[in-house]
């Protein structure tokens, strides 16, 4: 299909909401009626793409987003997409819309349905959204860095409590295979130590990081855990307690909080961009790729080459959480 040919597109947001999204829709939309394109909305993600949850979007309809968490086109991870009369399904409702070309904003298995579908013609741009930043392609994906500073905030409060006590708190983060919030977490956070998906570590080696901040004269310890590390965070406060490394152990799991709020700054702009990005793509007639950041300049990605590799927490930033835990 030619540029010429494309006068009508659809975008969604599928998968866990990331702040940012918002500003992404918005941006998309907007780029495109710049361009004298149609756009529709599509509701519930993929779910929504199956059964035709399509609406119309003018300028106005995304007026007064770019500030909000979430998603005004709502989200969702769909089962029925996963198969291939699912498949069929959205490819059928994509073609009776008349839609030539599909913006699709999410995380890893988002983007695994845009790579699919592209598989099978349909004309795909994707947009990486992920507070745990484990997409392929891109330095950083929408909302991180809203989540980082939600995390920031709450280590931070937390502490107060842990100086004032003397206690040793245990923050769980997101992270169920990318430990990249947990690691920068530990970073910004200042925390004794760091368990992530990518690093083994014993409880042993907690209970002797802790033990040694109390004896060097700390007030507090903090020890940040990604929710996929292999050591559950209650199992390793009972183990803590029962060492008893000269601190008192606290649990708290931030859940779903890391992925609400108000995008910040970063977010803003970064979706923007990205946004803008992805309709000038499909202008230039080319699809089955992502947009993503690589240095300061947006990049078009093989959606192959998304899918086909994980990224991973960086471990030189491990490397700094020892070093800086003194």
């Amino acid at each position: 299909m030619t540029t010429q040919e494309i006068e009508r597109i659809a975008v969604l947001t599928s998968g866990g909401d990331a702040p940012g999204m918002n500003p992404a829709i918005r941006a998309v939309v907007r780029t495109a009626l710049s361009h004298n394109l149609e756009v529709y909305g599509v509701e519930r993600g993929y779910d929504g793409l199956i059964h035709g949850a399509f609406s119309k979007l003018e300028a106005r309809d995304v007026g007064g987003i770019i500030q909000r968490g979430g998603t005004m086109l709502l989200s969702g991870r769909s089962k029925e997409f996963r198969t291939k009369r699912g498949q069929l399904d959205a490819i059928h409702q994509l073609n009776k819309h008349d839609i030539d070309a599909l913006v699709v904003i999410g995380g890893d298995g988002s983007l695994t349905g845009a790579y699919a579908l592209s598989q099978q013609g349909v004309n795909v741009v994707g947009i990486p959204a992920s507070i745990d930043n484990d997409i392929w392609g891109t330095n950083i994906s929408i909302g991180v860095d809203t989540a980082l500073n939600t995390i920031m905030d709450a280590v931070d409060k937390l502490r107060d409590t842990a100086s004032s006590h003397q206690r040793a708190f245990l923050i769980e983060t997101m992270g169920r295979e990318c430990g990249y919030l947990a690691v920068m977490a530990g970073i910004i956070g200042g925390a004794e130590t760091v368990l992530i998906p990518e690093v083994d570590i014993s409880l042993e080696e907690v209970a002797n990081a802790v033990a040694d901040a109390y004896k060097r004269g700390k007030t507090h310890a903090i020890i940040i855990v990604a929710e996929g590390a292999g050591i559950k965070i209650q199992e390793l406060a009972r183990y803590l307690d029962e060492a008893d490394v000269g601190f008192k152990t606290r649990v708290t799991i931030l859940g779903h909080i890391q992925r609400g709020g108000r995008p910040s700054a970063f977010d803003r702009l970064l979706a923007s961009r990205m946004g803008v990005r992805a309709v000038e793509a499909i202008m230039d007639g080319k699809f089955g790729v992502m947009v993503g950041l690589r240095g300061r300049k947006m990049a078009l990605v093989p959606l192959e080459e998304v899918v086909a590799n994980t990224r991973r927490a960086n471990l030189e930033y491990y490397s700094m959480t020892r070093m800086l835990a003194r």
